[in-house]
């Protein structure tokens, strides 16, 4: 484009064009974690209501629990870019909407980590042994790592 500024990523484009593509891109991010995590916290919230739950342990009922909040807040922080586009639009924000909705985005995969590892956790734990719950946790957790911040840092840096 004649005229447009360059971004750092060798596309000419203007900071507008950017910030709609930035913004395009974390929402196509935003509905895979949605749906993921919407699901994953539909069926948290369904277990107490399950004829086995009067079976678990007060270590497994805490774990659930702190479960059922995380997903419930990873949930949240997954919808929170949607809620600020809706007060931010049309307000000549989409620098504020993107570089917040990121922040919120980051966060959310924080919260889906721990959920995953937690939910692991609480079901090697009912199943197994209480040992198992936690090598299946930090197991996962480390997977989780190196899929979703070493994979992607050593990418970026061969780049």
């Amino acid at each position: 484009m004649a005229g447009g500024d360059y971004s750092d990523d060798g596309r000419s484009e203007s900071e507008a064009e950017r910030l709609d593509r930035n913004w395009n891109e974390l929402l196509q991010e935003l509905r895979v974690l949605q749906t993921g995590t919407q699901i994953l916290t539909g069926f948290l919230l369904t277990v107490a209501f399950q004829s086995r739950f009067e079976d678990l342990n007060e270590f497994q009922v805490a774990v659930y629990l702190v479960l059922v909040v995380l997903a419930s807040l990873t949930t949240a922080l997954g919808l929170a870019p949607v809620s600020l586009h809706r007060w931010l639009f049309r307000k000549r924000a989409k620098d504020a909407i993107v570089r917040i909705g990121h922040g919120f985005l980051q966060a959310a995969l924080v919260g889906i980590a721990l959920t995953i590892s937690g939910v692991s956790l609480l079901i090697f734990d009912v199943v197994w042994t209480r040992t198992a719950g936690v090598v299946s946790a930090v197991g996962t957790l480390v997977v989780i790592l190196l899929f979703w911040v070493v994979i992607p840092a050593l990418a970026g840096r061969r780049r």
